[in-house]
């Protein structure tokens, strides 16, 4: 790769996204959610617990989907105790209507009044409702090369929206206004999936992205956007952390197009430590997309002196070849100080730069340098001749060489959906 001297720039992802904004407001393109991205939540949710009890006026939210009662006919007790509990088959009417929510890796089990890890479900009386279900709390139009997605339409608009609540607690969050909030934290509208499809539509986008937060926590809508979307000729993509059950998993990959997954670091501790969840789920969840076909596209977050090691990056590399394949992007991408990691430093260039000629070097076709604007790593280079077949500046394509999904010079079969 040629050297990239601009170590001291440290344009992270919310100073990029607020002077897209302030530029946005100046070209009329602005949306009337976008402000949540820069302002984030009222004051004083980043320290509240859990809270228990259904907000004000949220009784008509929808059961949700993917959970069992331990009152229901026939359930099978295993579904909320473990193994080693012993339990032989016996049916109990408990007096409390416990339920397990069986949509994230969380697997939160839940007695009236509580919610889980994500903030995002209830236990309303026995029954699973889901809080955010039609209550986007940051609506936005994206280039598809910031969610990242590099090789699934080039160039396209993608109307992006997200919820609050996410499953994890990742203490580097960029978008910890919404995702570490619950959802009376914020005062929207009901916005039904056939609103948003129609939005995307009048506003030119030929994608919806499910983003910011984490969209599992809102799978229902996700799903029944999706869907609408899908006879209008929108097509729906996820940006997620992988943090969810088989058939959640199973059912988005069924109504999806793309999904992009953060493999936030190959290491076992790094996720319970900095993340509050577990790796296993989110390589589950990998393999089990690209088994699927459904386009795939990783993303490794470099946090100085937590996941940068050579034997982190290299068992990462070798994990991805082994079970997905040399022809998934993977980007490397720059840390940037955020939420409650603000005593580490940027992600030097140059730790980008190791990550990404161990993954060209071990056979990985499209690695590429994240958040990093200009870098030469930026680019898709065609793994046949070497030569350039998309340039990009920023979030933007500047030059793109790949005619009917073949580089232009040299006719090798470039991976990705590409119309």
């Amino acid at each position: 790769m040629p050297p990239y001297p601009c170590d001291s720039i440290n344009l992270s992802r919310r100073q990029f996204l607020q002077r897209t904004i302030r530029a946005s407001v100046r070209l009329g393109v602005y949306t009337p959610y976008a402000w949540v991205l820069l302002n984030g939540a009222p004051k004083g949710h980043i320290q509240a617990s859990v809270r228990s009890g259904l907000p004000q006026g949220e009784r008509d939210m929808p059961p949700a989907r993917y959970w069992v009662s331990a009152n229901a006919q026939g359930v099978d007790c295993l579904a909320c105790h473990l193994p080693q509990d012993r339990i032989q088959g016996l049916v109990f009417q408990h007096k409390k209507g416990y339920v397990r929510c069986l949509l994230c890796a969380q697997k939160c089990l839940l007695v009236p009044g509580d919610r889980g890890r994500c903030r995002a479900r209830i236990n309303d009386n026995g029954v699973l409702k889901s809080l955010v279900y039609g209550h986007p709390v940051s609506m936005h139009v994206d280039p598809i090369e910031k969610k990242p997605l590099y090789h699934f339409l080039p160039g396209s608009a993608a109307f992006s929206l997200a919820t609050a609540g996410c499953p994890l607690s990742c203490q580097f969050c960029q978008n910890w206004e919404i995702s570490q909030a619950r959802p009376e934290d914020f005062t929207v509208p009901f916005v039904a999936p056939e609103e948003i499809v129609a939005a995307s539509k009048q506003r030119q986008a030929p994608v919806i992205a499910f983003t910011y937060n984490e969209p599992t926590v809102f799978t229902e809508y996700l799903l029944d956007i999706a869907a609408a979307a899908k006879p209008k000729g929108i097509r729906s993509v996820l940006i997620s952390c992988g943090f969810m059950n088989p058939e959640p998993l199973n059912d988005m990959c069924q109504a999806l197009d793309a999904i992009k997954i953060d493999l936030k670091g190959f290491d076992r501790a790094f996720y319970r430590n900095v993340c509050k969840a577990e790796l296993d789920p989110v390589l589950k969840s990998i393999q089990t997309v690209a088994k699927r076909g459904v386009h795939l596209e990783i993303v490794n977050l470099v946090v100085p002196t937590l996941n940068d090691s050579d034997t982190m990056l290299k068992g990462l590399i070798r994990w991805v070849l082994d079970e997905v394949g040399p022809d998934v992007p993977i980007h490397f991408t720059r840390f940037h100080p955020d939420y409650k990691m603000l005593n580490l430093p940027p992600t030097p260039v140059g730790t980008l730069e190791k990550a990404y000629d161990l993954a060209k070097a071990a056979g990985i076709r499209y690695p590429f340098v994240g958040n990093v604007p200009g870098h030469p790593g930026n680019h898709t280079y065609c793994p046949a001749c070497g030569k350039a077949v998309i340039r990009r500046t920023g979030f933007f394509v500047t030059e793109m060489q790949i005619e009917k999904g073949l580089c232009r010079y040299c006719r090798t079969p470039i991976a990705g959906i590409w119309a």
